[in-house]
């Protein structure tokens, strides 16, 4: 079925060089611009200039789907702006349908201003004051597309104000109902919560209902309260839960860990020269999420597992290549060049 964009206008281009056998993903969340310093290494105040890229991590994954040839749409609202208007156009020139986006009248497209400091460390400043996408509705949601979807992906920064936060749960039931595989990447963004317990407590809000879950080292240490994130048994016992089909725990460079109701493992990394972290995590949850679109029984054999979560790691390690996060999601040509390498 055609999707249409907000001038009413067919857009067909969505499942252009989609993989045949690969169901819809269906990303739900926030869509802003990010402002990254031109030059690497310093903090937001030392910064000459910055250049401006799309991100938001759902929208970043929806379109890392698409770069790789799956099938994928997003929801969420930006402003009835420029920014707003130029977002859903990348989305579009992407391939990713655009029949979920809603437009906000009133409140701007949201901004991010992101840097990775000389220590490693990442520094953000937001404006969300409120920004759109913290006004979706739930009578605004596109029923029929969370229907289709074989996968719906989400994070967490949508759950921490009104009206997204409704929103976002009337989403989750709608998905869970239609049998979608529900996908959790929370995404801490400690800024955007009132306090660090709400953050922990908004995230594992809905933590039983999820299908796939991946977290960092980081996240791991803050959710479990200061617990050793490479301890296999702090990540069984308190991050497991019964309905979960995998669990990944990211390592960067150093790849990531499994957990499977039958199994559990690591999947060793890849090395590059980084110039921006920024959406290797969204690129890391595209691969797998595109792997799992295509064949769902993955998390029934190990191997195979094994093998999409190393595609991954390389989808995340070719984004660190380069600035910005959408702009440095790569190809399936890429992934294979760089495996053949």
């Amino acid at each position: 079925m055609a999707q249409f964009t907000p001038s009413g206008k067919s857009d067909d281009r969505v499942t252009e060089g989609c993989d045949e056998t690969s169901g819809l993903v269906v990303c739900f969340g926030e869509l802003l611009i990010d402002f990254v310093p031109t030059v690497g290494g310093v903090s937001l105040a030392e910064a000459p200039a910055f250049k401006k890229a799309p991100g938001g991590a759902p929208a970043n994954v929806a379109v890392g789907i698409s770069r790789l040839g799956g099938s994928s749409a997003f929801i969420g609202k930006v402003g009835a702006d420029e920014f707003g208007y130029m977002l859903a156009d990348i989305l579009k020139q992407n391939n990713v349908g655009i029949s979920g986006m809603r437009y906000d009248s009133i409140a701007r497209t949201a901004l991010a201003f992101v840097t990775l400091r000389a220590d490693g460390e990442r520094e953000f400043l937001f404006f969300r004051n409120p920004s759109a996408d913290m006004l979706l509705h739930e009578s605004e949601l596109d029923h029929n597309l969370i229907e289709k979807a074989k996968i719906f992906h989400y994070g967490s920064i949508s759950l921490i104000d009104e009206p997204i936060k409704s929103a976002h749960l009337a989403a989750l039931r709608i998905a869970k109902d239609s049998d979608c595989i529900l996908s959790y990447d929370p995404n801490l963004r400690l800024a955007l919560w009132p306090s660090p317990e709400a953050a922990r407590d908004g995230i594992m809000s809905i933590w039983d209902l999820a299908d796939v879950i991946k977290v960092s080292e980081d996240e791991i240490t803050f959710l479990t309260g200061g617990d050793d994130p490479y301890d296999d048994n702090v990540v069984l016992n308190k991050l497991f839960h019964p309905s979960l089909k995998l669990l990944i725990v990211t390592e960067g460079s150093e790849g990531c860990r499994y957990y499977t109701k039958d199994f559990k493992g690591k999947v060793r990394g890849v090395k590059v020269k980084p110039v921006d972290t920024t959406g290797a995590g969204d690129a890391f949850v595209s691969g797998i999420l595109y792997k799992i679109a295509s064949d769902p029984s993955i998390f029934k054999d190990e191997k195979r597992l094994q093998e999409a979560l190393y595609f991954a790691n390389v989808c995340g390690a070719i984004t660190v290549t380069d600035r910005g996060a959408i702009p440095a999601l790569p190809t399936k040509d890429a992934v294979m060049q760089f495996n053949a390498k």
